[in-house]
């Protein structure tokens, strides 16, 4: 068994994937046929339509393939369509997919509809594939906080059991973390947790921001904290874990090269660390695919040794998720199952 087999064969939790960013080629092709506009219908040509030349353009890029979902089938299809890929593809047990409810209802798919749609999917997924999913509605920075405030009512509102998270996306650089500190003090009295994106395109400042003043329990990416001794020593003695994406990182220019990425030095300070794919298909990964960017990076060989820390990796994910008691150990002990099993190289 190679070692890339060894990883999509590992059962894995996904906690930071976006809903829409993790539409398939053939997926996007789908929408664009039916809604024809600024996003090919040639899988093949998305290749090129995903180039991106920063972080900007990526936001530009995402908000195109965002405006393809326009029905509640769009919702539902694309869902599935995603739960079916991580299940089937990336070996996923259990994922907290990140969805945007506001960018939906805003071309005119009711609130009601939406929850309903997802709600169809997910119910379907884990019947069919085995799959769990858990939602975290996320506010689109770009967008304010009108978006917020819609954002919060809805999950109050509307909510669905299955939601579990309140999360905050879209860029840092003009959008200060402290504008949604109310709607974050209100979500997560409502039982939500705070998963906002921070120190992804901004300094460390923008991740202790998210900590003091949106109790930010998970950080999405956080790559910038490595630049400040003192927020790494908090994260590590907190245990508030980053949610690491070495390929997005890259795609997007947060790190120069992959050889920069911060995650050994993550690592090396003793914060906790999960490995995930953002935006998958745009940013030509896969979550397979970046566990095997962290073992080059975390110098974990295709050895007893290395194997067995892609299965920590895959624990650190499963124990740093929002998942039943039941699902995390249940996981944990597939996890576990399969190292005993397969961690001997060949």
């Amino acid at each position: 068994m190679t070692l890339r087999d060894f990883v999509a064969g590992l059962p894995k939790a996904e906690l930071h994937v976006h809903h829409v960013g993790s539409a398939s080629p053939e997926i996007v092709a789908d929408l664009a046929a039916r809604h024809p506009g600024s996003v090919p219908s040639d899988p093949a040509a998305l290749r090129d339509f995903y180039t991106f030349r920063d972080f900007a353009h990526f936001i530009e890029v995402y908000l195109a393939v965002v405006d393809l979902v326009r029905t509640p089938e769009d919702v539902r299809d694309l869902t599935y369509g995603v739960a079916r890929g991580l299940a089937e593809d990336q070996g996923v047990r259990y994922a907290e997919l990140t969805c945007t409810p506001w960018t939906t209802v805003a071309v005119g798919v009711p609130v009601e509809a939406y929850v309903e749609a997802v709600e169809d999917a997910r119910t379907a997924a884990e019947r069919d594939l085995g799959l769990v999913l858990r939602w975290i509605w996320d506010v689109p920075g770009e967008s304010g906080v009108p978006a917020a405030d819609d954002t919060l009512r809805w999950a109050l509102e509307h909510g669905p059991s299955a939601l579990v998270g309140f999360g905050l996306g879209g860029p840092e650089q003009g959008v200060p973390r402290g504008w949604f500190e109310p709607h974050f003090a209100q979500a997560r009295a409502a039982g939500l947790r705070s998963v906002p994106h921070a120190g992804e395109t901004t300094g460390p400042q923008t991740v202790w921001d998210a900590l003091t003043l949106l109790g930010a329990e998970r950080i999405g990416h956080g790559t910038s904290a490595a630049q400040d001794p003192a927020l790494l020593a908090h994260l590590a003695e907190t245990g508030v874990p980053l949610e690491v994406c070495p390929t997005s990182n890259l795609a997007t220019g947060a790190v120069a090269s992959l050889a920069e990425h911060p995650l050994p030095a993550f690592v090396e300070a003793g914060v906790r660390v999960t490995v995930n794919s953002d935006d998958p298909p745009m940013f030509g990964t896969s979550l397979v695919e970046e566990y095997l960017v962290a073992a080059d990076l975390l110098g974990l060989d295709d050895d007893p040794a290395g194997r067995s820390g892609l299965c920590d990796l895959a624990r650190a994910s499963v124990t740093a998720s929002f998942a039943p008691d039941d699902v995390r150990r249940r996981l944990l002990d597939e996890i576990d199952a399969y190292a005993t099993v397969t961690a001997a190289p060949d």
